[in-house]
């Protein structure tokens, strides 16, 4: 199995889930809904730790090092990632109504209900509440960001390291047994139907927000830069594919910085700014994030308003500069937010982790795209400023 992707485990996951719901007993959906009640379990005991290990250094290395081109890219960065919250927060608000029309959000109301219980359960608190594990990662990563001395850096990309094993040694070879449960458990309950349907839907429009946010960004690099915009997107698809096939930024920086010098951005800036937005940029990540957690709770009948969401795009901007390296890394990270600031329950985030991960490929290829046009941008607002040194790579 290890030699399978992520993706097609999913799908795999999904399609033996939906089979076996139809087919199997009682007492034996029950088995699965224990394995997901206790991997639910340790998931929550997780997540203030994956706060920490990624928010706190990651913060803590941005800081270092600061010169006119950091202040600059980081400033892109973060204003494309928000940009990009917001453009899907307005299409999902504006075409959500009419591709879910059919949905029948009222047997979403409560799906707990709906779902099978486990055979047992053993309580997993989490050391420190969400909020408390995302005060105590901004407090040490602009301590660390502060101070001239490296050694709380050093402890605390020693326990991103360890959050990294985790995430990728056991949260995410167990997540297509906890999705295969999931979706188990709803064919046995009779909701699957209208969520297969939402996946689909939610599917073609995201990719199509990925598309037209990736013309936009090459708009704006060709105008500054003088070049044809359309030209420079085509010579950095490349690096789409790339990203596609790896799932990874960090995999694909030698794609996407040999193609970023390509379309006219000076060595030295493509040289420390694509491996910076390699780990701060996740416009792509984003877009996906925030229409997948629309659609759920649409399912789940609550009401979606600006005001909510904002909030949790703003901090979503921050957050996903603590995307682990690894496939899944941006909803990884982004369970905290979910929980915390649209009161996602355990079954949500579940189909949440299900909806982003089935097109995490392609999240990741508009991220590493968008790289190539915010580096151009950034070379033309930073003039002849040397770059400062290169920054560490967290994706």
């Amino acid at each position: 199995m290890k030699k399978i992707g992520l993706l097609p485990r999913i799908i795999i996951a999904i399609g033996l889930g939906i089979i076996i719901g139809y087919i199997s007993p009682e007492w034996l959906i029950k088995i699965f809904a224990t394995f997901n009640g206790l991997f639910g379990n340790f998931l929550g005991f997780a997540i203030p730790l994956i706060i920490i290990g990624f928010i706190a250094p990651g913060i803590g290395t941005m800081g270092r090092g600061a010169g006119k081109l950091l202040g600059v890219t980081a400033g892109l960065a973060y204003g494309s990632t928000i940009i990009a919250g917001l453009v899907a927060f307005l299409a999902a608000s504006i075409l959500y109504p009419a591709l879910l029309k059919n949905q029948s959000f009222a047997s979403f109301a409560n799906p707990e209900e709906a779902l099978l219980s486990g055979y047992f359960q053993v309580d997993m608190p989490p050391i420190m509440g969400v909020m408390t594990a995302l005060l105590l990662a901004f407090t040490l990563g602009l301590g660390m960001a502060a101070l001239k001395n490296n050694a709380l850096l050093h402890v605390m990309n020693d326990f991103r390291a360890i959050v990294e094993k985790l995430i990728e040694k056991v949260i995410i070879p167990l997540l297509p047994i906890h999705i295969f449960g999931i979706f188990s458990n709803m064919t046995f309950g009779g909701q699957v139907g209208d969520i297969m349907s939402v996946f689909a839907k939610v599917f073609v429009m995201i990719i199509a927000l990925h598309i037209l946010y990736l013309v936009l960004q090459y708009s704006i690099a060709g105008t500054v830069s003088k070049r044809n915009p359309f030209r420079l997107l085509k010579d950095m698809t490349p690096a789409y594919f790339t990203a596609l096939g790896t799932q990874s930024s960090a995999s694909t920086i030698p794609v996407t910085l040999m193609h970023t010098k390509k379309i006219g951005a000076r060595t030295k800036t493509a040289d420390f700014s694509v491996p910076l937005l390699a780990t701060i940029h996740l416009s792509g990540s984003t877009i996906t994030l925030v229409s997948c957690a629309i659609a759920v709770m649409m399912l789940q009948g609550q009401t979606i308003t600006f005001t909510a969401i904002l909030p949790f795009i703003l901090m979503l901007g921050v957050t996903m500069i603590a995307a682990p390296g690894v496939p899944g890394g941006a909803v990884m990270a982004a369970l905290g937010l979910l929980e915390t600031m649209l009161s996602f329950d355990s079954t949500m985030l579940s189909l949440m982790i299900a909806l982003y991960l089935a097109q995490d490929s392609f999240g990741t290829a508009c991220n590493v795209t968008g790289d190539g046009a915010l580096t151009v941008i950034a070379d033309k607002i930073s003039g002849q400023d040397a770059p400062p040194e290169q920054t560490e790579i967290a994706s």
